[in-house]
């Protein structure tokens, strides 16, 4: 019994001194093996798993710069509006422009244009026709919407001509909002009723509403050179340095047409890229933007057309169905003429008919490229006609902007100034300013499962109730103002005690703007082969961010309302 000790010492000889060393590295390295395995079987998952909504998920200060905005806190979440080319061109861009004010008006002090004094018996002319080409009359017209139309620049007169009876001239003109934001410039029309007195004086009686003024909307001269005015716009200041930048211009007559090839040899001439399949359908907005300017900014470095699909998937998170739905225009949300008449791009259906017409007759050939990691400048080189990228269906390698990742992003620019908000959509947002006389403040209300989410967001409801809003804002609203509400609350009657103090306005008031009866209801259905487009989520959303941010004050949830962080509770750092 005494030997066995030993005996046992002698058999587990791993616990001498000696091996002590080699021992400790077996089991590091068993363990390291452990860890590995561990690890891939967990990358394994979670790369089957993986499926992020939105290009988020890649970050890059391009990118960020893209989706964010300075002056917008509370409308950043990516089931809101994205910022587009526009919102690039800041203010400053319109500082070369030269306005016309009063004192640029040859009339007469009054407000009557006299006629000469060998013509002063105006007995039995009273009822004559008015002459709307006038030159006194135009400078009269002139002069009465600068008096009304206090709030606004005036940068371009139009030709007054007859209007809906011998008594009524229209008139157009070009403007800015004195207190804009942005860079872009608004055309109104307006109905303008005269008088003639005994005495051969004109009056301007009465000024019609917004675009009211329907004979002087005339098509703009398809002229590529942006320096030279339009076709009706006389009465326009002298030219100045800087014009030469494209501004966009909202409540012209809107050419989004589809680009056509024009003869066999053209076509074949060409050079064209082309995306297909991959993961970006369906998702968010933003990533979707994303995803094509990475597009057009590889067939820009390629010298390239782009053939593009104008049909597109909307989300889920923008329909009144739950449900993503095909078959949306590219021209209902975003300005086609724009890009078409700045970049060189087609549509996917025109493409393919000429292909079949014209690739074997002209033997046409493609080249094929399946892995994203195959650069935009591995590509330069090619000399088919067509280079397809194809992509597979295992998200996120699927995803279009991967292509502009890594080595290419420094040298593959995405030409963002291409891609400008619908102009339909936009003059929505300025045919309810000009109701406004543009002399409004705006406030941004989140509610909703926000506001339901006392765990993230604990002061929330309470902050944004009538009774908070009335003390938040009474230090930064004053008295009586016009109050536009953006807001995600359905129910507007949540607002009534806030009408004591203020004139309040919601989205829904404007609702004449897209119904049946409306321009933009018939320009749209015309885009859809006819049939009705739903004024979906996603537009209103645009148009309720764009009203908000035209407010002379304004006021956000989550820097004036409320303490509560916009991402949910210890996230202000990063998402203010």
């Amino acid at each position: 019994m005494l030997g066995r000790p030993s005996i046992l010492l002698s058999r587990t000889g791993g616990f001498r001194p000696e091996n002590l060393g080699q021992n400790a590295m077996a089991m590091i390295g068993n363990l390291c093996f452990t860890i590995f395995v561990l690890g891939v079987l967990i990358f394994t998952i979670i790369a089957a798993t993986y499926q992020p909504e939105d290009p988020l998920f890649h970050p890059s200060t391009k990118m960020t710069n893209f989706l964010t905005s300075k002056s917008n806190a509370t409308f950043k979440a990516d089931d809101t509006v994205v910022r587009t080319g526009e919102d690039f061109l800041v203010a400053n861009h319109t500082a070369f422009l030269t306005f016309i004010n009063l004192t640029d008006v040859d009339v007469p002090t009054t407000n009557a244009v006299l006629v000469s004094d060998d013509n002063l018996d105006c007995r039995g002319k009273i009822d004559d026709p008015i002459d709307c080409t006038d030159p006194d009359v135009f400078h009269l017209l002139m002069r009465a919407a600068i008096e009304k139309f206090k709030d606004i620049h005036f940068y371009r007169f139009g030709k007054p001509v007859r209007g809906s009876n011998d008594s009524s001239c229209h008139m157009a003109w070009r403007f800015r909002p004195k207190e804009g934001k942005t860079a872009s410039l608004y055309k109104d029309y307006r109905s303008f009723v005269v008088s003639r007195s005994e005495n051969c004086t004109f009056d301007v009686v009465r000024i019609g509403d917004y675009h009211s003024g329907g004979n002087a909307r005339k098509r703009k001269r398809e002229n590529r050179n942006r320096g030279k005015n339009d076709e009706g716009f006389e009465k326009a200041p002298p030219k100045t340095e800087g014009e030469h930048i494209t501004l966009p211009v909202v409540g012209e007559t809107i050419n989004d047409s589809l680009p056509v090839v024009e003869s066999e040899s053209s076509f074949g001439d060409r050079k064209y890229l082309i995306y297909s399949g991959g993961g970006d359908r369906c998702k968010s907005m933003g990533h979707y933007l994303w995803s094509f300017l990475c597009a057009l900014g590889e067939a820009q470095y390629l010298n390239r057309t782009l053939v593009m699909d104008l049909s597109i998937c909307l989300s889920k998170i923008y329909t009144s169905s739950g449900v993503d739905e095909e078959g949306k225009d590219f021209r209902f949300y975003f300005d086609f003429e724009h890009l078409k008449d700045s970049a060189s791009v087609l549509d996917q259906v025109q493409f393919w008919s000429d292909w079949k017409q014209w690739h074997r007759k002209d033997r046409l050939s493609l080249h094929l490229v399946e892995d994203f990691r195959v650069t935009p400048m591995k590509l330069s080189g090619v000399k088919d006609t067509l280079i397809m990228r194809k992509f597979g269906s295992v998200e996120p390698d699927n995803y279009w902007f991967r292509v502009c990742e890594g080595e290419t992003e420094p040298v593959v620019e995405r030409p963002w100034d291409l891609v400008w908000k619908s102009r339909r959509l936009v003059d929505i947002v300025s045919a309810i300013s000009s109701r406004l006389n543009w002399d409004y403040d705006s406030v941004h209300v989140v509610r909703g499962e926000k506001a339901r989410n006392r765990e993230m967001w604990p002061h929330l409801e309470k902050d944004t109730s009538p009774e908070a809003l009335l003390s938040s804002l009474q230090d930064k609203i004053d008295d009586g103002r016009n109050l536009y509400i953006a807001t995600n609350e359905p129910n507007t009657s949540f607002f009534n005690p806030l009408k004591d103090k203020y004139s309040t306005h919601f989205l829904d008031e404007y609702k004449d703007l897209w119904d049946e009866k409306s321009e933009w209801y018939a320009e749209t259905a015309k885009l859809n082969n006819g049939n009705p487009v739903e004024f979906d989520g996603y537009m209103r959303v645009s148009v309720d961010t764009e009203v908000f941010l035209r407010g002379k004050k304004q006021v956000e949830t989550f820097n004036d309302l409320t303490k509560d962080c916009k991402d949910g509770i210890n996230t202000c750092s990063s998402s203010s």
